[in-house]
């Protein structure tokens, strides 16, 4: 493939990520206005934008199993098809169950996106993996900007007239990824066998994958069915049995150092994500709807900025020493941003931006280099793990916190008005019982009444980020432990297949 040619390559795969965020982007900037329509709790919109990413993972880990057998190409069709039949059945919603199932669909297209564009550019890029998937996913932010730019630009319009707008970055990655031709990946061209593939990856690796996927599985099907619910013991069994039948076939448990960093996937999907995910909601208290809109596109412009200069950033301190630099300052940002009021915010939303900038595109860029033997399943099983933690664990959480703490200040403060509003109690997660805000009670208040309401709810949706602090703080501690591993042996260098890779 010549120069040429590998450029369109990579701009059809950076501009389908576009279109994967873009969505995300916009739906934080009407995520208000689903919650009035269709009556969702903070809970239930925990549940939405957490549903919005952890299906993700179903399609990234099938797709990154199959692909080198099925060919990019194809699994970039199956994401086509799925974006445009998310967007449809979005647009048609008549209550929270469909919408539930239009969120979960576009979140299979987005996983499906991501399965092959990130092999594809560590592909045509092996000597320069980290800087490329850092450029690539400048893709990211830039999406979230237009998808909020979008949101404001179109002021009091419905929600449905802004999704409209989501079949632009859609349909300009379809016409841009039809003609092109896929390399092979070089796990293949290097004649690396499946089964030292999934060597990588292990059975403690599967064990993780597959606990996180029967959790997610078992959401989906509670939605249809609530008496259904998968118990933890369940779920640790069938990964188990996965994990033993996957550590016989590969005779691995899975690279120590590939394991270490799925363990931080979670927390990073949570911190960079989750937060976006709850940005313009959690800055009400301070700033009108647009106002919080304007600083989410600021500091999504300020990642795609830094990522598209990442390069020289990754060369000067290696991939472990900026994810080490990275988690110190999102630590910062995230307290920053809790302590902060008025416009002080924007000083804190980019301390916050710098340190999220490259946690993600470099952990993709660490795991290309270090596990190259891995394919496109390491690559994406990190993916993985990160959006199913936080879909299923980060995202609901998140939002249950909110939920307890409303419910607690609201039942001190105003009981009365706490009678009036307070949804039924339901268990979440590791929470246990959570009561939310009725929305639809809510509305039935007397002017001052909501007021009140509101006053309750804005300190407690800005704790959030102290409570999200803690999770840099558990990756700061993982990547110290790899920072002098690899210093005891020399300092920081990728491998190649050739000198036999990790």
């Amino acid at each position: 493939m010549d120069e040429k040619e590998t450029k369109k390559l990579f701009w059809a795969c950076f501009v389908a990520l576009v279109a994967t965020s873009f969505v995300f982007g916009l739906r934080a900037n009407i995520i208000g206005d689903w919650q009035t329509d269709f009556g969702l709790s903070e809970a239930d919109k925990g549940t939405i934008l957490g549903v919005g990413l952890w299906p993700f993972a179903i399609s990234i880990i099938v797709f990154s199993l199959i692909i080198d057998y099925i060919g990019y190409k194809t699994a970039a069709y199956f994401a086509m098809g799925c974006h445009i039949a998310s967007l449809l059945l979005t647009l048609f919603a008549n209550g929270p169950t469909a919408l539930y199932w239009s969120v979960f669909l576009i979140a299979i297209a987005n996983g499906t996106v991501e399965a092959f564009i990130n092999p594809v550019v560590a592909t045509i890029y092996k000597k320069e993996k980290s800087k490329w998937l850092n450029i690539l996913h400048a893709g990211w932010p830039a999406g979230l900007a237009l998808g909020a730019l979008t949101a404001i630009l179109l002021g009091d319009a419905s929600w449905k007239i802004k999704y409209v707008m989501c079949f632009v970055p859609v349909v300009i990655y379809a016409v841009m990824i039809i003609p092109r031709k896929f390399p092979v990946n070089e796990r293949v061209e290097a004649n690396v066998s499946y089964r030292e593939m999934l060597g990588q990856v292990g059975g403690i690796g599967f064990f993780l994958l597959t606990w996180l996927l029967v959790l997610g599985v078992s959401q989906i099907l509670a939605s249809l069915n609530p008496d259904f619910v998968v118990g933890g013991i369940v779920a640790v069994i069938i990964a188990a049995t996965v994990a033993v039948g996957a550590g016989i076939y590969t005779k691995s448990f899975g690279n120590w150092m590939f394991l270490l960093i799925l363990l931080t996937m979670g927390p990073l999907a949570t911190t960079e994500l989750g937060t976006d995910s709850w940005m313009p909601d959690l800055l009400g208290a301070d700033f009108t709807p647009a106002q919080a809109g304007w600083i989410f596109i600021y500091v999504s412009t300020i990642m795609t900025i830094l990522r598209f200069y990442a390069g020289p950033i990754v060369h000067k301190f290696s991939p472990i020493g900026l994810l080490v630099i990275s988690a110190i300052i999102a630590i910062i940002g995230l307290l920053f941003l809790s302590k902060s009021a008025g416009f002080v915010i924007l000083i804190a939303a980019t301390v916050y931006a710098l340190g999220k900038t490259f946690l993600w595109s470099t952990t993709l860029g660490l795991v290309s280099e270090q596990f190259p033997k891995g394919g496109a399943l390491t690559l994406n099983g990190v993916s993985a793990v990160g959006v199913l933690g936080m879909g299923i664990l980060g995202a609901p959480i998140m939002g249950g916190l909110q939920d307890k703490g409303i419910d607690r200040d609201l039942k001190a403060e105003h009981p009365a008005i706490h009678e009036k509003v307070a949804t039924s109690p339901r268990s979440l997660s590791f929470l246990g019982e959570v009561r939310g805000v009725d929305e639809d009670k809510v509305k039935d208040l007397s002017e001052a009444e909501q007021d009140i309401v509101r006053e309750v709810r804005y300190p407690n949706k800005k704790a959030a980020f102290v409570q999200v602090s803690v999770l840099p703080t558990f990756m700061l501690i993982c990547y110290l432990i790899l920072f002098f591993y690899f210093r005891a042996k020399g300092g920081y260098k990728p491998q190649e297949l050739s000198d036999g890779g990790h």
